[in-house]
């Protein structure tokens, strides 16, 4: 899919199909004007005949408006012209794009970043999240259906935005480029979440990281086999993977943008590539859904395939802590007691809450980069589910610049983050007899003291947490990766690379 510019009024453009709105009174925009105008006021006898009242999400397609020089003309409801959330703004594309997939139409030329107002969001802003909508339609992931016929094809394949003053064309064309870029990285990120967990390894992950090496500069990937891993002394990683016949990996992923003199930011995804709960097993229904439990190393490498395509002035690291937790006569016992790569020792009360374990390991292993901090990103708690639903991540961190960064980077990508608490009072839930520490608090609070636990290994950096467990995938007969938090971790790092 192809994303462009043009300095011409949307009106003059040559296009299979121009997209713009109607308001709710049944007011044209000013691209509907320009065109009722060389039409002969036919989109006006249009309005009069009732087709479209202007609601939000009505569409109506025109086929052959006289005198136009689109092939079609997609008149799309915006209700009442005024400033739109985001979210109204997101349905009135959404409605838009359907319709414009649904037809034959190869280009498209779209004037709803410029027709409609989303409170202080700037052109920029609303072309990319058109981009981003249209990327997310337009995904498809049907590698393993062997009936490549009956598939559902798309004949899209190039999207222009038009503006003839020099500013908006500079604006829009670094829309275009984030949007595209981002695209990439989501897919990305869907393809690897969406495989199943005995094609998506530990091992395959490696390669997908030895790919992005092969395919970028400034890129360098290594993935460190169980025994180097042993060497490290990760007992707390190594206690997860006991029972599985498939070797964990710890792959690092170095992108070097900036200075050397640079700090890098450090992301750490969970990578758990399948999740039966290991000896505390899980119940059977919706078992299938742990192949997503990964879905933090794929935002890693969602991310990384982004900034990288951007060369984004800034050094980045990504740690992926892989491995299968299952079931064995070699697996972790609830009771036993691991010591980290921190040194500290861990009793183990259930083995399902094991991605704690593979990241503590991972966030003492970052420490070496000296980093300018690290986030975390993993489906860690069925209790961020039940907190927050299916609508926003949660944070917790030890930093309030580097949250209030992230909060604010969640608000400009539209991809929401919410903040917990991480005090003193949560830390004793933790409390063990035997070890240091305890992996799990008890029923209260669980992403809470989840990130507490994560905190004890975070001290000598400025650090972040985003549980992921409610907005990595969407369940049922239609589950599917979202691609998310790879919106939100992009800006993030635009912010700091700008």
């Amino acid at each position: 899919m192809d994303f462009v510019t043009k300095s011409t009024h949307p009106s003059e453009q040559s296009t299979d199909c121009l997209i713009t709105a109607v308001f709710a009174n049944q007011t044209l925009s000013t691209t509907g004007e320009a065109l009722d105008q060389a039409s002969e006021g036919y989109l006006s006898q249009v309005l009069k005949q009732g087709d479209i009242t202007g609601k939000s999400g009505e569409v109506l397609l025109l086929p052959h408006v006289p005198n136009a020089n689109a092939k079609r003309v997609l008149l799309v409801g915006a209700g009442k012209a005024e400033s739109l959330t985001p979210k109204k703004f997101l349905s009135i594309v959404n409605s838009a794009i359907s319709c414009l997939l649904n037809t034959a139409s190869k280009n498209a030329v779209i004037t709803l970043a410029e027709d409609l107002s989303v409170g202080d969001h700037d052109n920029y802003w609303k072309a990319r999240q058109i981009i981003q909508a249209i990327g997310q339609q337009h995904y498809s992931f049907d590698q393993f259906k062997t009936d490549k016929k009956a598939l559902k094809k798309y004949a899209l394949t190039k999207v222009t935005f038009c503006h003839s003053e020099k500013d908006e064309q500079q604006s829009l064309k670094k829309a275009c480029q984030h949007g595209k870029a981002l695209i990439n990285g989501i897919y990305k990120a869907k393809d690897l979440g969406n495989l199943p967990a005995n094609v998506c390894t530990p091992r395959y992950l490696a390669k997908e990281a030895k790919a992005l090496e092969k395919d970028f500069n400034n890129v360098k990937a290594t993935a460190l086999t169980e025994k180097e891993i042993k060497a490290l002394n990760m007992g707390a990683f190594l206690s997860v993977t006991a029972g599985t016949e498939e070797p964990p990996r710890l792959i690092v992923v170095e992108y070097n943008g900036g200075k050397k003199s640079q700090a890098p930011y450090v992301l750490v995804g969970k990578g758990i590539t399948f999740d039966s709960g290991g000896i505390s097993l899980k119940p059977a229904a919706n078992m299938d859904e742990m192949k997503y439990d990964m879905c933090g190393a794929a935002s890693v490498m969602g991310t990384l395939r982004t900034i990288v395509e951007l060369q984004l002035p800034i050094n980045v690291v990504g740690i992926i802590v892989a491995a299968e937790n299952l079931p064995s006569g070699k697996a972790t016992k609830p009771g036993d007691i691991v010591t980290s790569m921190s040194g500290l020792t861990i009793e183990i009360l259930n083995t399902d809450a094991e991605g704690r374990l593979v990241l503590c390991d991972a966030l003492t292993y970052a420490e070496r980069y000296k980093p300018a901090a690290v986030i975390d990103i993993a489906t860690l708690t069925g209790a961020c589910v039940v907190a927050l639903g299916a609508h926003t991540s949660a944070l917790c961190s030890n930093n309030d610049k580097l949250a209030n960064q992230l909060l604010n980077a969640s608000q400009s990508a539209y991809d929401r983050a919410w903040q917990l608490p991480l005090w003193e009072d949560y830390q004793e839930q933790l409390d063990s007899p035997f070890a240091d520490m305890a992996n799990i608090g008890g029923p209260k609070a669980g992403t809470i003291t989840a990130a507490c636990f994560l905190s004890r290994f975070t001290k000598s950096y400025p650090w972040a947490h985003l549980d992921i467990a409610g907005v990595a995938w969407t369940g049922g007969e239609k589950k599917n990766a979202s691609g998310r938090p790879v919106p939100l971790l992009t800006q993030y790092l635009i912010d700091q690379a700008n």
